[in-house]
């Protein structure tokens, strides 16, 4: 394992994308967004050859120049998904990194007026931008989307919004189930709301004047912040917890808003986003068994309404592993040489 970056294969093409959905964001973040896109080897040896395309989406408080970060003894994804096609693993194919984040660190690929449309500039941007520029097979058959944590998350909400661009996903612990993965934190976030007079604005302006992640807090208080930005912002884009910051006690009508996007829930309950599901050519879902947000048990939950739902199990791949919610980046080239197999032509 090299300490050091490694020559790839095929090769990285860095972009930067001026998105009219981004501008003028609530958050005031960039809406120049940096974009980067893998070709596999022998890309530009056949001009008339086209390709399946992987958009790979990333987790709470990721940005893009993270997937080349490097661990001990470990290869970052960038590296890794280039050894998917240079050792013949799988049929070459296209992989898009996406760059969603936002001030508060995410933006859970939504619509929000939290946050911003994000949801439009990866489905209604990103995507068309890519397939202008290279070589892409362009029928959803052929296009796929992948993640983890709130990667994973967006990975399955995503072919239920859209499943005229995305016929294939895989989910590493993805954000499901969530009165057992967001529901604990909220008790959490309320004690250490004592110290701001449960006032969430007040901790934000505070983490903001320091060095991120010095305080205990700012894990749980982030995560609520952001996800509240994301489900249960107020009209003039202001977020709102779904419970009371003093007594924790839950606000059903904020709550709501937030297990309406449950992936788990979603399938259930809204016909349209089972019937996009059933036509889906390929589900890759997974996850630690030690998971510290539960979301094995989201998995299975989730595994479960899809084959409540009449999606056929040839198409479901499930898994869980020994593992917790981190360091399980060597999952992800094995569900990337998965869905290339799955979504190539």
């Amino acid at each position: 394992m090299l300490p050091w970056q490694a020559d790839l294969d095929g090769r990285v093409d860095e972009h930067v994308i001026d998105s009219e959905s981004l501008r003028g964001n609530p958050l005031n973040d960039p809406h120049r967004r940096p974009l980067w896109v893998y070709v596999p080897p022998g890309y530009d040896d056949d001009p008339a050859r086209a390709y399946p395309s992987v958009y790979v989406i990333q987790g709470y408080t990721g940005h893009l120049a993270m997937w080349r970060n490097r661990t001990p003894f470990r290869q970052p994804f960038v590296e890794t998904a280039d050894q998917v096609f240079a050792r013949g693993e799988a049929p070459p194919a296209i992989v898009v990194y996406v760059d969603a984040w936002t001030a508060y660190g995410g933006s859970q690929f939504v619509d929000s007026p939290g946050t911003g449309r994000y949801h439009t500039y990866l489905c209604d941007e990103v995507v068309p931008w890519v397939d202008a520029h290279y070589r892409t097979l362009p029928g959803r058959e052929h296009r796929a989307i992948m993640g983890k944590s709130s990667g994973g998350f967006g990975a399955m909400i995503t072919p239920m919004l859209r499943p005229d661009l995305f016929g294939a996903l895989a989910t590493h612990a993805g954000d499901s189930l969530y009165e057992h993965c967001y529901l604990p934190g909220f008790a959490e976030a309320t004690r250490h709301l004592r110290a701001f007079d449960g006032d969430i604005q007040r901790w934000w302006k505070e983490f903001q004047t320091r060095p991120a992640f010095t305080d205990p807090a700012d894990g749980v208080l982030l995560t609520v912040l952001g996800c509240s930005a994301a489900f249960s912002a107020r009209p003039d884009g202001t977020p709102e917890p779904p419970f009371d910051p003093r007594t924790g006690e839950v606000r059903p009508e904020l709550w709501r808003r937030w297990l309406d996007w449950d992936p788990v829930r979603m399938v259930r309950t809204v016909p349209e986003y089972a019937d996009a599901m059933r036509s889906m050519r390929a589900i890759w879902i997974d996850a630690g068994t030690k998971d510290e947000f539960y979301l094995d048990l989201g998995a299975e939950a989730f595994r479960q309404a899809l084959l409540d739902s009449g999606v056929s199990p040839d198409v479901v791949h499930f898994e869980l592993f020994e593992a917790g919610h981190g360091a399980i980046d060597y999952r992800y080239p094995l569900s990337l040489a998965w869905l290339a197999r799955r979504v190539s032509g």
